[in-house]
């Protein structure tokens, strides 16, 4: 958790809400996967700039990433102590802009079934990211981005008790993005699970289980021939590594 998410907000809609000094040339993404380029937006000299990074975080002192696990989540309880996480709370604090993610609430017979989980106004999302920039020794660069995740507030673990750090307002995502000045136990405290009945959610079909389907459908709402059944707390989850 969180481990799929879509992203369709229009680039100039995307620079006007997250006040970009200029945007990236992208398309509607519906079922987004660890490991692919992802938009993360992070200051530098004072500019607030969107950039394509992998998703699944390197750290800068990883001598070969190939031979790195793959860190897509970072549990905001334990990411001030992480040595992967440490440095990019201090210095390379993200969002990465999204129009709801995914999760899997499994049932009792083990079978797992999607839901697609958005805010409740209708407003795209601001999750809280963690970024790090990795050079190689012939001059190579990865940018790469973990996005941060907090226990599930009561509504959201009927599906699964973890969920991500969302950055409610503008307020809140100024004080992210500055690393000039807030410190990392200052933006620490910003990752927390949301009030109830914030977000919402609905069933939606098995296919995005698959990172090759990539479509307007995969948000769709489905009818489930049978309800399904509340779980308190959800054991497991999809790449929830830390």
């Amino acid at each position: 958790m969180c481990g799929r998410y879509a992203s369709t907000l229009p680039p100039e809609m995307m620079v006007e809400l997250f006040k970009l000094i200029k945007g990236l040339d992208i398309i509607p993404r519906f079922n987004i996967a660890p490991t692919q380029p992802i938009v993360a937006i992070w200051e530098a000299q004072g500019q607030r700039e969107a950039h394509f990074a992998r998703w699944g975080l390197v750290p800068g002192w990883v001598k070969d990433p190939r031979e790195f696990p793959l860190l897509v989540n970072a549990r905001a309880e334990s990411m001030a102590e992480k040595p992967a996480f440490r440095d990019p709370l201090k210095h390379g604090r993200c969002i990465v802009p999204a129009s709801g993610y995914y999760e899997w609430h499994t049932g009792p017979d083990k079978k797992k079934q999607p839901y697609y989980i958005t805010r409740a106004d209708g407003q795209p999302m601001a999750l809280a990211g963690l970024y790090a920039t990795w050079s190689g020794p012939n001059g190579e660069e990865i940018d790469s981005v973990a996005t941060i995740t907090v226990a599930a507030n009561a509504q959201l673990s009927e599906i699964h008790d973890r969920m991500p750090a969302i950055l409610m307002d503008r307020q809140q995502q100024d004080e992210w993005l500055n690393v000039r000045e807030v410190r990392a136990a200052e933006a620490a405290q910003m990752a927390l699970p949301l009030e109830e009945g914030v977000l919402k959610f609905h069933p939606v079909s098995t296919r995005v289980n698959s990172a090759r389907d990539d479509d307007a459908g995969l948000i769709e709402p489905i009818t489930l021939e049978k309800p399904a059944p509340v779980l308190k707390k959800a054991a497991g989850g999809q790449l929830d590594l830390f």
